[in-house]
């Protein structure tokens, strides 16, 4: 159970989590739209962009340095302020220049406030309720994507793309203001190493965030392309899909926590990435728009086993490496999204077929190295006692 010292933190990251979901969810959904109908944009610019999105993701390691002279959940506020402004930016500049520019303001706030979001995650709460409060948290972050994509709906009948990113930026702009006048903290977490740590005995964290990062911009990026513009859906279908999308995964990620308590990492990695080498195979060689969306929808859910490469790295790590450690894991979980867009729109080009087979083949190397999870025998010992706090 989450004690009384550790709810302002929950609540904390809770409302940061829900505003993030709303920025990010909401120009998500509105992008490829917005791209492919008034900016005119093709796959190679598509690629492009969202490489420039990744960028600050690459950069998350400075934010240690940043932590050196703002604390850590006041950096959290104002990243998610920054992703707001960035939103509300977008539909103003519609064109390929314009488009990166904003991209790259809001992916600052959005990654930036991610880094930091795991970070805090892993040092408030211990090692068998962690996977819980991250199964809450993207259970909340699912509400308010579900939140975000029925208010886009709505907006959708009287405003037109420019008003949506503007009421949708302008929305996450003040939470994040309020973010920045609260104090979640307490002062029995372990003090942090404010430099950047890079340890041998965490070389399999960093391989797994690695590969699971570049399968994340497979997804990201391609999958999501190829329903506009393969399939055709409308931006309302879109919306749709989000809705039952996000639906599911409310109801999945709080299991999806205690699954890991119970099952282990090794388990929840292994079975992600077989539904990986699936759904890529299936995206490839689609004939229909209910396929792709179910494919879609069954790729979320498996993106969200994810947390269990955190909870993993929590269980071998000093826990003085936790806020370090994961500036760095973010840089190196978007050292491929840098490249791998453009490479992959360029490969679009040619074949849209490429970038998914491509991401089946991760998959497979995923599943390989999944298997030299180990953890320390004291974890090993107390899934059952995990499973019980999250009564």
């Amino acid at each position: 159970m989450i004690n009384a010292e550790q709810r302002p933190m929950f609540r904390f990251l809770a409302v940061m989590t829900a505003a993030s979901m709303v920025g990010l969810q909401g120009y998500t959904i509105l992008f490829n739209n917005f791209a492919v109908e008034t900016v005119h944009l093709e796959g190679r610019h598509v690629g492009i962009i969202q490489s420039v999105r990744e960028v600050p993701g690459f950069l998350a390691l400075l934010a240690v340095y940043v932590m050196m002279v703002v604390k850590e959940h006041r950096l959290s506020a104002f990243s998610i302020a920054l992703l707001g402004f960035g939103v509300a930016l977008t539909g103003i500049f519609p064109s390929f220049a314009g488009v990166a520019l904003t991209t790259l303001v809001m992916s600052f706030g959005f990654h930036y406030y991610e880094t930091t979001n795991q970070s805090l995650t892993l040092q408030y709460f211990s090692t068998h309720l962690s996977p819980l409060v991250m199964g809450k948290l993207r259970s909340l972050a699912a509400i308010s994507s579900i939140a975000a994509a029925g208010l886009i709906w709505l907006l959708a009948w009287f405003l037109d793309y420019r008003g949506i990113f503007i009421v949708i930026g302008a929305i996450v702009l003040l939470f994040g203001l309020w973010g920045l006048f609260q104090d979640p903290t307490h002062e029995s977490v372990p003090p942090q190493r404010l430099r950047m740590v890079v340890r041998r005995q965490y070389w399999l964290y960093y391989l797994l965030t690695f590969l699971s990062g570049a399968r994340r911009q497979i997804f990201m990026v391609f999958s999501m392309f190829l329903l506009v513009k393969i399939f055709h859906f409308s931006m309302q279908e879109m919306t749709i899909l989000f809705l039952i999308n996000n639906g599911i995964n409310w109801f999945l990620n709080p299991l999806i926590g205690r699954a890991i308590n119970f099952f282990g990492e090794r388990a929840l990695c292994s079975l992600e990435y077989l539904g990986v080498i699936l759904v890529f195979i299936t995206y490839a060689y689609a004939t229909s728009k209910g396929m792709v969306a179910g494919m879609y929808i069954l790729d979320s859910i498996l993106f969200n086993f994810a947390v269990a490469i955190r909870t993993y790295f929590q269980k071998i790590a000093d826990p003085q490496d936790i806020a370090p450690s994961s500036a760095v894991g973010f840089t190196i979980n978007h050292i491929a999204a840098v490249f791998l867009p453009a490479l992959g729109g360029y490969l679009w080009m040619i074949d849209y077929r490429i970038p998914f087979l491509a991401g089946a083949v991760l998959g497979g190397v995923s599943l390989l190295f999944a298997q030299c999870i180990r953890l320390p025998a004291d974890e090993r010992s107390l899934p059952v006692a995990g499973a019980a706090e999250a009564e």
